[in-house]
């Protein structure tokens, strides 16, 4: 199905444009190199945050945002791990003979320690998803391992964070892979530019789209998806859209009805904690091909089984 776009918002990092086909696999021409420059991309992503935010707020005022020192030390080292995943990413780049990208400059949006704590939730289910998702495509098992090591790390940070934000610290029990554009879609926002020098990357970003609706979020309740800046239709002005739920077992559909901004969805059975929804006019296969945008994160909050 295709679809016309009016007034398309993208943001455009520098360095991590479409780059010549290498090794074919799956939908992706891809290298290993690629994908752990990817990874590097995120961990930069992750260091400079933690870095400034760091630098923002002290633990007074962590404390008097209702985190205390407890969690304060523990941010220092969830900073220190991200800070070591650099280090060891751009380590194995060089030592393969491949150019490591440099951090860039990003822009968070955050103003509070709160919102800081909200955001650091959120990147790090990111991170966890995000390394599901390209592991499928590294060829070393020695890349294989190492990104899995650092994959794991990752989901005890998120589901550390999650707790202290009295979120379900584990509310699944699969996480959610997502692919490169998907996750490098979630990433571009926060970029604001990057080193004319940094080799790259075969990503793009699909057209943003956003969670209109605030407070809890279940199963079953109805939640509106923002397409800001573009309005989102059917070539032929008819043909359904849907909005599709990614899961490890296979994306779950359900319709989207235009309304003013945006779409308005149900929230399915069966996803829950932090969740990525896509537009699509395919309710079949969700890939590049038939994304039309997004992905969105929205909470889920359900019961859990043992409640």
């Amino acid at each position: 199905m295709k679809y016309s776009q009016s007034i398309v918002a993208l943001v455009a990092a520098a360095g991590l444009s479409a780059a010549a086909p290498l090794a074919k696999r799956q939908a992706y021409s891809i290298t290993d190199a690629d994908i752990l420059n990817y990874a590097l991309t995120l961990e930069h992503l992750e260091d400079t945050f933690y870095r400034q935010g760091l630098q923002n707020y002290t633990k007074e005022q962590f404390a008097a945002a209702g985190f205390d020192d407890k969690f304060y030390l523990n941010l220092l080292e969830i900073a220190a791990d991200e800070k070591t995943h650099v280090s060891f990413l751009t380590a194995g780049l060089k030592a393969a003979g491949a150019t490591p990208v440099a951090e860039c400059t990003y822009d968070f949006g955050v103003s509070t320690p709160e919102q800081f704590v909200a955001l650091a939730s959120v990147l790090e289910g990111v991170g966890v998803s995000a390394y599901l998702g390209a592991a499928a495509s590294i060829m070393s098992a020695d890349y294989l391992t190492a990104a899995g090591a650092i994959l794991t790390v990752e989901a005890r940070h998120s589901s550390y964070i999650r707790a202290a934000l009295d979120e379900a610290p584990f509310p699944s029990p699969f996480d959610t892979p997502l692919d490169f554009d998907e996750v490098y879609t979630l990433a571009a926002p926060f970029i604001v530019s990057c080193p004319t020098t940094n080799p790259a990357l075969p990503v793009k970003a699909f057209p943003s789209l956003s969670l209109g609706t605030s407070g809890t979020i279940k199963s079953g309740d109805k939640i509106t998806l923002l397409t800001k800046g573009y309005s989102l239709v059917a070539v032929d002005g008819s043909s359904p859209l849907y909005a599709a739920f990614i899961s490890l077992t296979g994306p779950i559909f359900v319709d989207a009805s235009p309304v003013e901004g945006g779409f308005e969805v149900v929230v399915p059975q069966g996803v829950n904690g932090q969740s990525y929804v896509v537009l699509t006019g395919c309710k079949d296969v969700v890939n590049d091909d038939t994304v039309a945008a997004g992905p969105a994160i929205v909470e889920i909050t359900n019961p859990l089984p043992s409640a």
